[in-house]
């Protein structure tokens, strides 16, 4: 197998993870209630967590579309490799939420996003939650000066983070992929664009603005 293939399924692992863990936790709430709004806030933050640390040494541990794309314009990843990270995210969500409409049925909408809002405040809150990730992505993933055995628990942290307190309202996406296989699956596919839209464009602000203010070395306070 060629290391763009292991690095590919790398990522549908991830992404099969993470979208399992993320939407199962919406599914079973949804029957049992024993998970609540914490349970479900952290289970993705705890998924992505996870991963990072099992699968981070071989792809970089992206999981997210949105982030890869954002690697690629900041120049911290390769564009020819952005087709195969793609097709291995969207497929480890679309796999993921195949197995949860096999162990549960429709239920739930199968963990599909949806605003609880308006649109616009779904679509305001996902760019912002996602240039919150992706700041914090940049920084512990491209700036050697961060502490990188810190970066799955920061990561993590700021998926179960945000959705702690914007999932209520947008759903706490933040990632395409896991928008759109339970979409798929679903047909819930109202507003589903806020989910493709929101993400893609957040994640090329926070890397932007991370660009904008790393320096390249560290910096020197007057005494």
């Amino acid at each position: 197998m060629s290391e763009s293939w292991r690095r590919s399924g790398a990522e549908f692992v991830g992404t099969f993870v993470v979208v399992l863990a993320s939407a199962g936790a919406v599914i079973v709430n949804s029957q049992t209630g024993a998970l609540g709004h914490l349970g479900v806030a952290l289970a993705p933050g705890l998924a992505v967590m996870v991963m990072i640390a099992a699968v981070g040494h071989i792809s970089g541990a992206h999981f997210n579309p949105a982030v890869t794309l954002a690697f690629a314009v900041t120049r911290h990843f390769a564009w020819r490799e952005l087709p195969g990270y793609w097709l291995g995210q969207f497929a480890g969500a679309i796999s993921a939420a195949a197995i949860l409409l096999l162990l549960f049925g429709p239920v739930a909408g199968l963990g599909a996003n949806q605003p609880s809002g308006s649109v616009l405040q779904a679509l305001g809150l996902e760019i912002l939650l996602t240039a919150g990730l992706m700041f914090v992505i940049t920084a512990v993933a491209t700036d050697t000066r961060a502490v990188g055995q810190m970066a799955a628990i920061a990561i993590g942290g700021t998926v179960a983070l945000n959705s702690l307190w914007a999932g209520p309202i947008s759903g706490a996406s933040m990632n395409p992929a896991r928008s759109f296989g339970p979409a798929l699956l679903s047909g819930a596919w109202d507003a589903q664009w806020v989910y493709g839209v929101g993400p893609f464009v957040g994640a090329l602000v926070g890397a932007a603005l991370y660009q904008a203010l790393r320096s390249p070395a560290p910096p020197s306070f007057p005494s």
